[in-house]
């Protein structure tokens, strides 16, 4: 495998425009000639789809859900960043570079950050152009807030439903598109397979999960914009569908898997419950810009937080981290929030929790101005929760969240297969080892509407693909595959549900293992468990499963099942890069590695490059190969936000 970045030569500031000016283009009238499937239909999917046909190519997009509108990025709730300096607070494009590689602990590619930040003022201006109704001052201008480490407020949102609204922007594009016949829509439909032709991404095998049929479909140029892995751990933020099948099904057919391991954290979401519970509840970063994270001082403590007079109280995040007090960026307030925990001053029934309150706000703001900034997120908090944020601090505790780790793709967004491109969280490249609040809906369309024509372009203009059609065998025996892992995942439960497992049993066995092991903290004893018990949970699933039904026909424990699958095999390389990984780095504490205050101590000389994984067949143990990251405008230092 060879990781050729193909990042333009030149000064930072000028690679993208040299590089859009230096790249191969497609004229208008040959446009048509090229087809393009779009695999995912959030924020990246829609966006891709929606630019592509406007440009005139011929596009087919594909999604699990029965509305594009229900894609996962609908769920983003703080806001999108962009360096507009609205606030004339100091904050550039060079700012929001840095503080995006910084917040990534220096585990990402320079000039694709670089490239981020460049179009990340373009973003809004699209998005206001289609009507996307951000907040807004008094005088009419765009409202920003601050979200965790930034100094300058640069995230634009709309209350507490920026991602609904982002996404409700790029449906409108992508209906422009349907309507006028240049996006062919396909709902409900589950990417399978991925299909090569002389080594080149050509098409994809889907399963309609309505009738359970298995189709095919050709193209000139595959993009994947299936979002991320987060639901390996089972309890997470992600939507319950969110899965990493599509990417895993890429991987094993030659495409790099980089930094696995690199999964982010979040430290505002609903504490765990009940062990039946089926996925957590996110709860906005923005809630940290006024409310203040809080736990007793003393060990132990069972009072009610009304009770606990403010000398009782500990804000360690505001003592310990003076310049950037709740707004610490999320790894370092996860960590934070797992360390009060484990030194036994965790509040709740569980004791796995801390305070975020705002009683301080409302004194100063009143009520009315903090339910405007954050209503929808107290109704939900309520409502899950039986309390009200208004009159008791919310508990909050470190999750599962966003997944920086993905497909590993070059400056062009081109995977290790030629044609086969990896957009928004489905690929490795712009976050590092952490990412910043807000940036995740920033990159999703900062790939969709910016980038990735100009890459489809160039590979079109360099390579001119032969046509090829869905009857070809490669087509033919890629849905035979599918069929055969189906009768498979079936083939255990003929004899009924007697002494057999669900498919949720499986899943929480092999979330825990994840979570336990290579989760915020993670040690050498600790993986290597995980990677020897990883086979027997693997044969259990495939041995002790019981999944009722058919294949062909709606059935969802098939659906559930088979995702299962790939997340059992796509963890032997999260434990792997793990284990490579002998550094603390982001939210990735290693314990052989860290301060004397416990902060992450990286480790520049061994541990400053990409890990790309690649595979080597069933049974067989995937090869590690090294993208060297160089900085050349920023230096890697100590990360400190005191």
């Amino acid at each position: 495998m060879q990781l050729k970045s193909n990042v333009p030569e030149g000064p930072l500031a000028e690679k993208w425009d040299k590089h859009r000016f230096s790249t191969k283009l497609v004229n208008p009238a040959n446009r048509r000639k090229y087809k393009v499937i779009v695999v995912g239909t959030g924020l990246a999917g829609a966006s891709a789809a929606a630019t592509l046909a406007e440009q005139g190519y011929e596009v087919s997009s594909f999604c699990i859900q029965d509305s594009p509108r229900r894609a996962h990025s609908i769920a983003a709730q703080g806001g999108i960043n962009a360096a507009k300096n609205y606030q004339n607070d100091g904050d550039s494009i060079q700012r929001l570079f840095y503080d995006t590689i910084k917040g990534g602990d220096f585990r990402s590619r320079e000039a694709n950050v670089y490239r981020l930040a460049q179009v990340s003022n373009n973003i809004i201006d699209q998005c206001v152009a289609q009507g996307v109704p951000f907040a807004r001052e008094y005088g009419g201008t765009l409202a920003n807030r601050s979200f965790g480490g930034a100094q300058v407020s640069r995230t634009f949102y709309a209350r507490g439903q920026t991602g609904q609204q982002l996404l409700f922007g790029a449906y409108s594009a992508l209906s422009r598109q349907i309507k006028s016949g240049k996006v062919t829509m396909h709902t409900r439909q589950e990417m399978m397979e991925l299909v090569l032709v002389d080594g080149q991404a050509r098409g994809i095998v889907t399963r309609d999960i309505i009738s359970g049929e298995i189709a095919s479909y050709s193209a000139d140029a595959v993009i994947l914009a299936t979002g991320g892995y987060g639901n390996a751990y089972f309890l997470s933020t992600n939507a319950m569908a969110s899965n990493v099948t599509a990417a895993w099904r890429a991987h094993r057919m030659g495409a790099g898997f980089a930094n696995p391991s690199f999964v982010q954290i979040h430290p505002t979401c609903i504490p765990v419950h009940g062990s039946y519970q089926s996925k957590l509840t996110l709860m906005s970063e923005s809630l940290r810009n006024d409310g203040r994270v809080w736990v007793p001082k003393k060990p132990g403590d069972t009072r009610k937080p009304g009770s606990i007079p403010e000398e009782e109280r500990d804000y360690y995040l505001e003592n310990k981290y003076p310049s950037f007090g709740n707004l610490v960026p999320r790894d370092v307030a996860s960590r934070n929030a797992k360390e009060q925990c484990d030194a036994g001053k965790g509040v709740g029934s569980t004791q796995l929790a801390v305070y975020l309150d705002f009683a301080e706000a409302i004194r100063r703001d009143g009520e009315a101005t903090i339910l405007k900034k954050y209503g929808n997120l107290f109704q939900m908090y309520e409502k899950i929760t039986d309390s009200n944020p208004l009159h008791e601090p919310m508990m909050i505790y470190p999750a599962v969240h966003y997944t920086m780790g993905g497909l590993w793709v070059d400056y062009n967004l081109m995977t290790t297969i030629p044609g086969l491109f990896a957009i928004g969280e489905c690929n490795f490249s712009d976050h590092g080892a952490n990412r910043l609040g807000a940036s995740a809906l920033m990159q999703g369309l900062a790939d969709g509407y910016f980038i990735i024509a100009n890459c489809i372009a160039d590979y079109f203009g360099s390579t001119n693909p032969d046509k090829v059609s869905s009857t070809l065998p490669q087509f033919v025996d890629a849905r035979k595959k599918c069929q055969d892992r189906i009768q498979k995942l079936l083939r255990g439960s003929k004899n009924g549900p007697q002494g057999k497992l669900t498919v949720d049993d499986i899943h929480k066995e092999l979330g825990i293992l994840l979570w336990d092991h290579c989760g915020m903290a993670r040690n050498k004893e600790g993986l290597e468990k995980a990677l020897a018990k990883l086979p027997a949970l693997q044969e259990k699933f495939w041995k002790d499963v019981y999944i009722p039904g058919k294949g062909k026909e709606l059935n969802q424990s098939l659906e559930r099942a088979g995702r299962l699958a790939d997340f059992l095999e796509f963890a032997e390389i999260i434990i792997r890069d793990a284990l490579a990984r002998e550094e603390s780095c982001g939210c990735h504490l290693r314990e052989e590695s860290q301060t004397e205050e416990n902060e992450a101590k990286r480790d520049d000389v061994n541990y400053s490059h990409v890990s790309v994984w690649e595979y080597q067949g069933d049974g067989q143990e995937p090869v590690l190969h090294k993208e060297e990251l160089t900085f050349e405008n920023v230096t890697p230092s100590q990360r400190s936000y005191k």
